[in-house]
């Protein structure tokens, strides 16, 4: 078996071995009045943030599309940025948060019966975690399954996700409770 070969240089590499990487941006730009005035230039000015902890009201147990409601309550922050991010971030153990089907409802209510299906929960299930519920388990499991939150591009003030894409809140409990979730937006 051969082991791996590891070589380390003292000297720089030259100019034409160096790798070539174009700034998109930079935090600290040239004194040019062009770049300045330049709207369109992401070095005209320095980057962004904004926070907003949402209240989402209780949900049946099931996928609900909740992109309106989010983009209610952060659509005039949004659309300050030009380029960025957007961050939910879901402060729950028993819900989830996923981007999937926007248009058609049958496919949040498959994939409820998918998540009942390979997730059992009951007396008979094989969980040690009942002390909340018989239900509460599988809510832990499906929560992380599909994970507590996302990551969305921001392109010139909206959301850049798909046509079909809409963003779910996918509540695992029988008997649900409000949910919050932080939004948090970067960028330029």
């Amino acid at each position: 078996m051969q082991s791996p070969t590891l070589f380390f240089s003292a000297k720089p590499l030259s100019p034409s071995l160096a790798p070539r990487v174009k700034a998109l941006y930079t935090a600290n730009p040239p004194p040019s009045t062009a770049v300045r005035n330049d709207p369109n230039s992401m070095a005209a000015s320095g980057p962004k943030w904004a926070q907003k902890t949402i209240t989402l009201p209780p949900q049946r147990r099931g996928c609900h599309l909740v992109t309106p409601k989010i983009l209610k309550e952060i659509g005039q922050d949004l659309s300050d940025f030009k380029c960025g991010l957007a961050h939910l971030f879901l402060q729950h153990t028993s819900a989830s948060l996923t981007i999937n089907e926007n248009y058609d409802s049958d496919v949040r209510d498959d994939m409820e019966t998918f998540l009942n299906k390979i997730v059992p929960e009951g007396r008979s299930a094989p969980w040690k975690h009942t002390i909340e519920g018989p239900d509460d388990m599988p809510a832990h499991i499906k929560s992380s399954m599909f994970g507590c939150s996302l990551t969305i591009p921001i392109t010139n003030g909206k959301l850049n996700m798909g046509t079909w894409q809409g963003i779910w809140l996918c509540e695992h409990r029988d008997v649900a409770t409000a949910r919050t979730v932080v939004v948090t937006l970067n960028g330029i």
